[in-house]
């Protein structure tokens, strides 16, 4: 469908990305993987026609509609929420205008074996589709359930775009991305602004979707769960997987293993044989033995291992000075700003060596109670007290706010620094990757990832018990996120972090206080109990809800049901196994079918002479609309 062909990108002597190539096919699902830096936002922008190759070439069918997320957006101001969303159906009535002038121009043509005339048919093909998918039920009600998945309340949906964050507004993007439906999607880190309920709204979302997806995410989970195959980037080239990205990570260490062992293997035969050929170079009765040895080392396919980015941070956090007991404690805490109380009656405890998660929702308070243990912010009421002799680091979500954007990487950390460590500051920030010119780069030119790093460099330069982290790995690649974990769970001190990646902390914290409501509620164990628990009380709360609905009016009473027969089973037994083997079926031509497709689409990629062109491309139409068919039956039996 999209192919990627000898794409180079270079800017002045730096070459980005080397003559990579990979075919996007239908529905593929594709994790684009790598380190900050390594282009993978720049192929997202080739791709939808933002960014142009150096060299090189990216193939896509004229009509085909893309959806494109990226990083950051201008976000539009004077409608509500939900009349932004419903703009995404403004498509819809451009569609129906293309599908009458595509009908009306195949009804006058006569060329029916031409390629234009199957162009046609294949347009209107797909603007049928299109249309049939957007029109499946009200453009309102899809409006309000996506919104309502990623995490807004339906009371919001009738406030003011531009009364909510950037983050918020980056759902409200997304949302019209998704209601769109377009044939590919390519989001460039949509959960770095989503709660974990909605990370896992859009896991299950896009999972389901039947469309091509190219998704550059640092969550390993929502890859696994979304993605079927990994496209790694790095060191400007290409590595494809066929496989999510837990088992990219199982087949690559595999690959370089044995690509190890046999260069190793290889060279160990060229030393005997260079060996052997300097022995007997001048032994007469050797000479053929020689020549013919030297041949076979010229002929020889060297062996070469693929080359790998293994420049990584060495983050580790200074001893940790002993602090009280108590580190922080807030009693029937009711904390908010003069506009709006955020929670009410918080009762929070956090003793000494604890890690501890915030989450919930952007908006419930996870922010307000940093800055209230931060001595930022006065509660309304309650009593919040820090204990003895706590020294907090705090790390802030939106670096680009904190860091001075006229300062240079060195001089940010020169200027706060005291005492020894200003002799350290280009030992700590190699630590982060900023080594040679990087140390001079002005804090404006740095990516979110570089600001990320160096807003943790600050970290280092004091000896904390207290480390307050808002959102620390929103832009960190997930080699850095694993590296950062793994010194967060070294760490001596106490630890507080906000964060919606569920990865990151599984296995990292062990009391987690939840936000939802205006209320503070607190659980004790991981990630993983927390998640399973309330999906267990989302499941409740839909019992509770059912059970009070009305009661239906009674029906009056008629005669009862009457036990069925044993011809009546054996009947019913008959339908069934009748159905079960229908369903079988259906799905053996569907997986045929979509083979088959694929076998086309492999073909129209480089046709042969003897191919011919529009017999194949009346036989992928035939195919889609069987699939189609056979995929709604399915679809319908299985219910």
């Amino acid at each position: 469908m999209i192919s990627i062909e000898d794409v180079t990108v270079a800017h002045g002597g730096f070459v980005l990305l080397d003559s990579i190539n990979f075919h996007i096919s239908e529905q593929d699902k594709i994790g684009l993987v790598g380190k900050n830096g390594a282009g993978k936002s720049t192929i997202l922008k080739m791709i939808c026609g933002l960014q142009t190759p150096t060299s090189g070439r990216i193939d896509k069918p004229r009509d085909i509609s893309i959806g494109y997320l990226p990083q950051i957006m201008e976000h539009n101001r004077g409608r509500t929420v939900l009349e932004e969303a419903m703009t995404a159906f403004e498509e819809s009535t451009v569609l129906e205008r293309e599908m009458e002038a595509v009908s009306a121009e195949i009804a006058e043509r006569t060329d029916y074996e031409s390629q234009e005339y199957a162009d046609l048919i294949e347009r209107m093909s797909n603007l049928s589709d299109r249309l049939a998918l957007s029109h499946s039920e009200p453009p309102e009600v899809q409006a309000r359930r996506t919104l309502l998945g990623l995490g807004f309340l339906d009371e919001e949906l009738s406030r003011n775009t531009e009364t909510f964050s950037q983050g918020w507004n980056m759902r409200i993007e997304l949302a019209k991305i998704l209601l769109r439906q377009p044939q590919v999607l390519l989001l460039d880190e949509p959960t770095n602004h989503l709660d974990i309920e909605s990370i896992e709204w859009l896991e299950s979302y896009l999972a389901g979707r039947r469309c091509s997806i190219v998704l550059v995410s640092h969550d390993r989970k929502f890859l696994d769960t979304v993605t079927n195959r990994t496209v790694e980037v790095m060191l400007g080239r290409i590595h494809d997987y066929k496989v999510p990205y837990s088992q990219y990570l199982e087949l690559r260490k595999e690959r370089l293993a044995q690509q190890t062992a046999a260069y190793e293997n290889q060279q160990k035969m060229i030393q005997k044989t260079e060996e052997f050929i300097a022995a007997f170079r001048y032994k007469p009765t050797k000479s053929n033995q020689v020549q013919s040895r030297i041949k076979a080392l010229e002929k020889l396919e060297r062996v070469e291992i693929d080359e790998t980015d293994n420049v990584t941070l060495t983050v580790k956090f200074p001893p940790a000075p002993r602090s009280g007991d108590v580190v922080f404690k807030g009693v029937d805490l009711t904390v908010g700003y003069p506009q709006k109380v955020v929670f009410r009656n918080a009762d929070i405890e956090i003793k000494r060596g604890e890690k501890v998660a915030l989450v919930g929702r952007n908006g419930e308070g996870k922010t307000t109670l940093m800055r209230v243990i931060a001595d930022e912010l006065e509660p309304f009421s309650g009593e919040a007290r820090t204990g003895h002799n706590v020294s907090m680091g705090y790390y802030a979500q939106n670096q680009e706010d904190v860091l001075d954007k006229k300062e240079t990487v060195f001089s940010t950390l020169d200027r706060i620094a005291v005492g020894d460590v200003r002799t350290k500051l280009r030992d700590i920030l190699a630590q982060f990757l900023f080594r040679g010119e990087d140390i001079d780069k002005r804090v404006s030119v740095l990516s979110g990832g570089e600001r990320a790093r160096l807003g943790m460099a600050k970290l280092m330069l004091q000896e904390h018990n207290l480390l307050a982290l808002d959102e620390p790995t929103n832009h960190m690649d997930i080699k850095s996120k694993d590296i950062l974990k793994q010194a967060l769970k070294a760490f001596d001190g106490t630890l507080i972090v906000v964060s919606h990646d569920r990865d990151f902390l599984d296995g990292l914290v062990d009391k987690i206080y939840e936000f939802k409501d205006g209320h503070v509620r607190e659980h004790l164990g991981g990630v993983a109990d927390f998640l399973a628990a309330r999906r267990l009380e989302t499941l409740q709360e839909l019992e509770r809800s059912a059970a009070k609905a009305p009661v239906q009016p009674e029906k009056p009473a008629g005669p009862a049901p009457q036990k069925m027969s044993y011809a009546e089973s054996r009947e019913k037994t008959k339908e069934d196994r009748k159905k079960k083997n229908r369903i079988s079926f259906l799905e053996h031509e569907i997986e045929k079918q979509e083979a088959r497709m694929k076998a086309i689409e492999k073909i129209l990629e480089a046709p042969g002479v003897g191919d011919d062109i529009m017999e194949l491309t009346r036989e992928y139409l035939e195919c889609k609309r069987d699939l189609d068919a056979k995929t709604d039956e399915w679809g319908t039996l299985i219910d």
